[in-house]
């Protein structure tokens, strides 16, 4: 299991004061474009892009942006502000999904933003058989959904309890394709120990589940030039040969990956 030396709680308010580092990480992003387009490009295979609690598509058009400079046909998730699971948005979803699967005759990666990723780790278990992978950034799968200074607003917006989502799931159960989690410490929204997947039961779902650990903001987390870095690393593996982020050489400087199941200091 995962182990912690002391109680998860949600970040401190230091820590969501901090958050306006966002806007230094959409600077750093446009700082960085000549090493952004050195990364590697893709196949072009579709991307759906879903955005956090209480964003609309326009919070993730630069990450979009940089998804189709790298040569990938991205997609905006077309529901509106994400004010969670109300009445339709589930199927909306799924909708989704289905028309750019048939789109494309090719399965879809998904990149989640915050409550995002949880979606899009819902998604790919709904559909498997459509999906590619999933990378979440910042979404907070596993364990207390009230480790977060969001999930009041997350209430009032959806209408329902975070202890009782509309749906049945085991949302820190990863789901059956590559699953990569990006996540920091310094996250001022969402306990960052709740980002972290455990170690699946499956030896073959262990194989293809990772965490990624980076420098910077929750809300940042679309822009960070790092995080762009690992999602290039990622999309670009062929289809069916899917490795773990090999943090080597000077990777070290900017990444931690800490294995599935491992404690990780707090």
């Amino acid at each position: 299991m995962f182990n912690f030396s002391g109680k998860v709680k949600a970040p401190s308010p230091l820590l969501m004061l901090m958050e306006g580092r966002a806007l230094l990480e959409l600077g750093t992003m446009a700082l960085s474009t000549p090493f952004l387009k050195r990364l590697p490009r893709g196949d072009g295979h579709p991307v759906l892009v879903l955005p956090g609690l209480g964003a609309a598509d326009s919070s993730t058009a630069p990450l979009r942006s940089f998804l189709t400079d790298r040569g990938y046909s991205s997609y905006a998730w077309g529901l509106g502000r994400n004010l969670g699971l109300r009445d339709g948005i589930l199927e909306g979803m799924l909708d989704r999904i289905d028309e750019v699967y048939e789109t494309h005759q090719q399965k879809v990666s998904l990149v989640g933003w915050s409550l995002g990723g949880i979606f899009a780790r819902e998604l790919a278990k709904m559909r498997p058989e459509q999906t590619r992978l999933v990378i979440s950034l910042g979404s907070p799968h596993s364990g207390d959904p009230k480790n977060s200074n969001a999930w009041r607003f997350y209430e009032f917006a959806a209408g329902h309890s975070v202890d009782e989502p509309p749906i049945e799931t085991m949302m820190h159960k990863a789901p059956p394709v590559p699953t990569t989690s990006i996540y920091t410490k310094t996250d001022g929204i969402v306990a960052w120990q709740n980002c972290h997947q455990d170690k699946p039961v499956c030896e073959v779902k262990q194989k293809q589940t990772e965490n990624i650990r980076v420098s910077g903001s929750h809300c940042g987390l679309g822009f960070n030039p790092t995080v762009l870095y690992v999602i290039a690393d990622r999309l670009a593996q062929r289809e069916g040969t899917w490795r773990p982020f090999t943090n080597v050489g000077s990777r070290k400087a900017f990444f931690s990956t800490p294995g599935l199941g491992e404690a990780v200091p707090a």
